[in-house]
Order: structure tokens, then sequence, then C-alpha cells
């Protein structure tokens, strides 16, 4: 075997479906090095593409994704909630229904929402389940709901916290966990 080895799949692979011989020969190891290398950044780069055409795995692509939908990302935005508003202004559109608000609202949090609508009162209600305290990116939220509610209606947002009697039966490991922002005010 030749002393010049293959770091690249690709070129491997290539050498492979040669025939046998060309094993030893130095020279076809370093063309199919060089090659391979750059069949890896391809394959690469074509990957990193096919990323930008799904929500959830674009990174520079988003750009584009907010241009389409006519979204003005704030300075300095983690990516993370730029995908939750592309993904609020996809679900955001049909008849508005208690569904629709708690998909929209759904693409913003990682947690059971609960939306409830008050027709006598001219409300609905939007009910954190399972997140702890106010959520990062809440603005987001209320501007994605106030785009797709019916203006008549206002919106009331619930949200949850850790109360004493909860906190009471969880150990100092279980509490440190949590952010100040979980725990419920004294008022």
């Amino acid at each position: 075997m030749s002393e010049f080895t293959i770091v690249s799949a690709a070129g491997q692979r290539m050498l492979d479906l040669l025939p046998s011989y060309y094993e030893k020969v130095r020279e076809t190891r370093v063309v199919m090095e060089s090659e391979g290398k750059e069949f890896d950044h391809l394959t690469a780069d074509v990957g990193d593409v096919l990323n930008q055409f799904f929500v959830e795995t674009a990174t520079w692509g988003l750009d584009r994704w907010e241009s389409e939908f006519d979204i003005v990302p704030q300075s300095g935005q983690p990516d993370d909630q730029r995908r939750s508003v592309i993904r609020a202004r996809i679900r955001g559109t049909g008849t508005v229904t208690e569904q629709l608000m708690g998909k929209v609202a759904a693409a913003y949090i990682n947690g059971e929402i609960e939306v409830t609508q008050q027709p006598a009162m001219h409300q609905f209600t939007v009910k954190f389940v399972s997140t702890l305290g106010i959520p990062a990116n809440l603005n987001d939220l209320k501007a994605a709901i106030e785009r797709i509610k019916p203006a008549h209606m206002d919106v009331v947002y619930l949200f949850r916290y850790l109360f004493s009697n909860e906190v009471e039966a969880m150990t100092l490991s279980e509490i440190e966990v949590h952010r100040l922002t979980d725990f419920a005010p004294f008022i």
C-alpha cells in the first residue's frame, strides 16, 4: 500500500470503484483524494442549500423566508425566534378559530397552550399550560396574534408560575434548575 493516505470519504469510495491494482499507485491515490475533497465539499454545500428549504433547518436562508412573508426581523434576534415568527406566519392563514390561534401560539412556545374564546366578552384567552413564566419571545407572539385576530376581539394572556405549595414539594436541586421568573410574584 502507498504511503499516501486518503482522508476524503468520496475519494475512498472512488478508489474502491477502481480495479484493486490502482490502490498501490500513489498518483491515483493523490488524484482520488483531491477529487474526493471537492466532492465532499460539494455534498456538504448541496446539503446546506437543501436545509434552507425548511424553516426548521434554515440558517442563512432565514432572510429569504422573512422576505417571502414580509417579515422585518428584529436586530440581534436569535434564529430560533426568527423561525417562530416564520412558522406563525405560515400557520396563521385561514378562518380565525381557537385552533388556528393555538397553532400560531404553538409556533412560538415549546409547550402546551390552551386557547379559549369568551364571545360574550369579545375576547379570547391564551393560556400557557406547560411553560413556566413569561416566554422569551412573547412580543413576537403578541404581534402575530394581533395580525390575525378579529379587530373586535381582545386577547388575555395567562402565564403559569410555580406557587409555594409546588415549591415546598421540590428538592433544592429541582428548585435550582428554575429561573427566578418561573416563580409566582408576591403580590
